[in-house]
């Protein structure tokens, strides 16, 4: 079985070789990886919302093991050439999990193209990465929603306090609704008993999912 860490590090394909004695089922039970994040939904000159720029930033664990073994000029200085090919491994990889990003507007879900604009930098020894994730059909709707989050919960996404999710080109009058993830005790025992004790894991995470609602005028 995939040890939490190594599973961690697959699911990112951060080219760790890390194997634990821990048993999957006991690695999907709480999270194992923790990002903080910011979001940007970004709108083209038409006023149509064409896709989300996310800022991811790794926790202090997950960032030390992701940087072991990358050579660079500088001692602990990290550039993003140095990065650059652990950024591709790392966005090519999220692609299996749909990026972790759903929209969906007029009750019908939305897609994604693969992440452009992508890197990764090193501050304070905290791997963040920055990437841009394109609609394949940009959206020219009043009303629209998108969430962020793991379906099993192995990762979690926890959004910075201040202005967490922004606007970027939106027309005037555009308003966003945040909601973040109501974790209280009674949703947990409910998602243990009802969803991971009987072996239903598919979606695991939907009551930790960050929510945000666009309406404009």
């Amino acid at each position: 079985m995939l040890g939490s860490l190594r599973l961690a590090v697959l699911r990112f394909a951060l080219a760790v070789a890390l194997t634990l004695s821990a048993g999957v089922a006991a690695a999907h039970a709480h999270p194992h990886v923790w990002i903080t994040a910011t979001s940007e939904l970004v709108y083209g000159p038409d006023g149509s919302f064409t896709g989300v720029r996310h800022t991811w930033a790794f926790d202090d664990m997950f960032s030390t093991y992701a940087l072991q073994g990358i050579e660079t000029k500088q001692k602990g200085v990290y550039t993003r050439e140095d990065l650059a090919p652990l950024a591709q491994t790392n966005v090519e990889s999220l692609k299996e999990f749909a990026f972790f990003t759903f929209a969906k507007a007029e009750g019908k879900k939305a897609k994604f193209n693969e992440p452009v604009d992508y890197y990764l930098d090193v501050k304070d020894n905290v791997l963040t990465l920055h990437f841009f994730l394109p609609l394949k059909t940009p959206m020219n709707t009043k009303e629209y929603a998108v969430e962020v989050f793991d379906p099993s919960y192995f990762i979690d996404f926890t959004f910075v306090e201040k202005e967490p999710v922004k606007l970027a080109g939106a027309p005037a009058g555009c308003a966003i609704k945040f909601d973040r993830p109501n974790d209280n005790s009674a949703n947990a025992q409910r998602m243990s008993e009802d969803n991971f004790m009987n072996g239903d894991n598919s979606n695991y995470g939907a009551m930790f999912a960050n929510k945000i609602a666009v309406k404009c005028p």
